[in-house]
Order: C-alpha cells, then structure tokens, then sequence
C-alpha cells in the first residue's frame, strides 16, 4: 500500500498554485497538478482527490511526489523521455553515403530511397534524412543515356556518340530540342 502524502505549503506557495488554478488561460495539465497539491495540503485521501481531478492513483502519487522533491516548478515541466527509436549510428550514414557515392545498383540509373533502404537495412525516411543531411540527390543524375530503341539507324547512333563525348555542343543540343518528340534523334551536320 502507497504510505499518505503530508504536504505544507507555505502562503507564497498557496497562494501561486491557487492563482493557476483560478486563472483561465493557465494549461489544463498545470491546473490539475495544481489541484492535487491543494487537495493533499488539504488532508484529502486519495480517493477523494482522484474523484475531485479524474486523475489514476498513479498520476496523484507522482505528482505528490514530485512537488515534494521539486517544489512547485517540478509541476509546470513535463519530464523528457528517450526516444522510442535509438538514433541511427554513424557508421550506417558512412556506409549509406559511401554507397550513394559509388554508384547505382546493376540494372538501373540511380540509387532510389527503396532501394538504398534495402540494401543498406534501414528505413526510406532514414535515407532521405542522411541524404538531406549529406546534400545527395541521386536522383539527379548527370549522364547520357544511349536510347533502347532497336533499330536506330547508324547515322543518329553517330550522332548520339557525339553527344555523349562532347555534350555542350549547341548544334548538338538544337538537334535534341527539334526532335524532343522524336523517336530517335537525327543527327545535326556539326555532329557528323
């Protein structure tokens, strides 16, 4: 069995918790810690405070307690608690970050969230965060890639050969903006 709270407030102290408790624009959390204070000073039991508070056994006897221990500023802080997840460590960032950097994944363009979170074990939005956090976009990826079209004739192959060594090429690039719909790209006479 819990032993009874004997709690003396002295005036000052009444006299700040009544003020919360009379004020309507104090927090309903520090109003009912208020309460029960007031209530044990008074000499009421426990079960009278929990019928006068709607408050659980448990939550009257913390909080007796902890304005024994801390006085009236332990009843307007709530206390921190650790995470329900443990922090990722260092070592798996690295490793994520090394192996963004090293390149895709056989059989694709660039590293996706899905994808580096299986392979590194972790979830996407862990990945997404040390990318963030890194400045990694691998989605952006800046390489040329050769079209998969079957039967490119050998001339826009050539062309598409040009483009790839030397991407800047304005004739080149106008020869890309013409055939944006295109199915293959034909080939510019600067690129030949």
């Amino acid at each position: 069995m819990h032993e009874r709270r004997k709690i003396r407030l002295s005036a000052a102290s009444r006299y700040k918790l009544e003020a919360v408790v009379a004020n309507r624009n104090s927090p309903q959390k520090h109003v009912w810690r208020a309460k029960i204070v007031l209530l044990t000073a008074e000499g009421r039991g426990t079960a009278e405070i929990m019928q006068a508070t709607g408050k659980a056994k448990t939550v009257i006897w913390r909080w007796q307690e902890r304005f024994q221990n801390d006085g009236a500023a332990g009843l307007w802080r709530d206390k921190t608690r650790p995470s329900r997840i443990p922090p990722l460590s260092p070592e798996v960032a690295e490793s994520v970050v090394a192996m963004t950097l090293a390149g895709p994944p056989p059989a694709a363009s660039h590293w996706t969230g899905s994808a580096m979170a299986k392979a590194a074990g972790i979830s996407v939005s862990s990945v997404q965060r040390i990318w963030r956090a890194h400045g990694l976009r691998p989605h952006l990826v800046r390489q040329f890639k050769l079209s998969n079209v079957r039967n490119l004739p050998p001339s826009s192959r050539r062309s598409l050969a040009c483009m790839s060594i030397r991407p800047t090429m304005p004739s080149c690039w106008r020869s890309m903006k013409r055939a944006k719909f295109r199915r293959w790209i034909v080939p510019s006479q600067d690129c030949r």
